[in-house]
């Protein structure tokens, strides 16, 4: 399934759905953050995706890191909450859903790169060389944030 991510967009369409999901802010010992290239939207990204039922939310970023990287992590806490309505993503099936998503730091315990359905590309690197990147405005806020080691507070926004 494709998708457009519309933000700060007069012509975006109307959301229609509310989805929670979550992010992570993973970085190695030599500092290094873990990105994937998506394939439904062709951005880098932080690796996350969906809440499944039955699941605490804390599991769905050990579940969606994996899923996505291969890298098993443990969650640290939490970088913010980002549900800007602003921010919507249209889907091919006609789905259009308002940002909601739980932005975590969490660090690495094991496993190995790998790529999925969802990422064509997965790997570390070095945070100066994230301007090299496509990466979308909002991924680009959780990322400074889940650097900033200055930040004590989570965002909400």
């Amino acid at each position: 399934m494709s998708r457009i991510d519309y933000f700060r967009d007069p012509n975006a369409p109307t959301a229609n759905s509310v989805v929670p999901s979550v992010t992570a802010v993973v970085c190695d010992d030599a500092g290094r953050l873990l990105v994937i290239h998506k394939t439904d939207n062709n951005l880098w990204a932080l690796p996350g995706g969906g809440h499944d039922i039955g699941e605490r939310i804390g599991d769905t970023v050990v579940r969606e890191v994996e899923e996505e990287t291969g890298i098993k992590v443990e969650v640290d806490g939490i970088i913010g909450l980002y549900t800007d309505p602003e921010h919507v993503l249209a889907y091919d099936d006609g789905e259009v859903r308002q940002q909601f998503s739980i932005c975590f730091r969490a660090r690495p315990v094991g496993g190995s790169l790998r790529t999925s359905s969802e990422s064509k590309e997965v790997r570390w690197i070095d945070p100066t060389d994230l301007g090299s990147l496509d990466i979308h405005p909002s991924m680009r806020l959780r990322i400074q944030h889940g650097l900033d080691e200055t930040r004590r507070e989570p965002y909400i926004g």
